[in-house]
């Protein structure tokens, strides 16, 4: 099975699904890298763009750390994906030549394709909740 590319959406929802574990908590980097087999400095940008987004919060020092912003019951997959990847595109779509009419064609189809992508993918991520994600299957 080919792996993505780019991981940090998937350990995004590992760190958050780890800190709803943890109510009320502040968990280190350190400690939090470990389920999703990174490193801390890893975690510490991942979780930097979560609270970017005010999804999760920090504190410095010894006894620091993170923990969600908000109710995992209230936090969506959505959340995370819109913090991580802001507006980049879905499909990653090419910019060609500029003098050649076909290529300028096919980038703004796809261009067009990438928006439904992107809102097809919100909406179904939108179901999903991290409070759901710790419900054992």
């Amino acid at each position: 099975m080919a792996q993505a590319t780019n991981t940090r959406f998937s350990v995004a929802v590992h760190l958050a699904t780890l800190l709803a574990d943890r109510p009320g908590e502040l968990v280190d980097s350190g400690e939090l890298a470990i389920s999703p087999a990174t490193n801390p400095a890893h975690v510490r940008r991942v979780l930097g763009r979560l609270r970017a987004a005010g999804l999760v919060h920090s504190v410095s020092g010894p006894k620091g750390g993170w923990a969600l912003s908000h109710p995992p019951e209230s936090l969506t997959l959505a959340d995370i994906w819109t913090a991580i990847n802001a507006d980049d595109p879905v499909l990653g779509v090419h910019l060609p030549n500029p003098s050649c009419p076909v290529g300028q064609t096919v980038t703004a189809n796809l261009h067009t394709q990438d928006a439904l992508a992107r809102q097809a993918l919100l909406t179904t991520l939108s179901q999903t909740t991290i409070a759901t994600l710790l419900t054992p299957k």
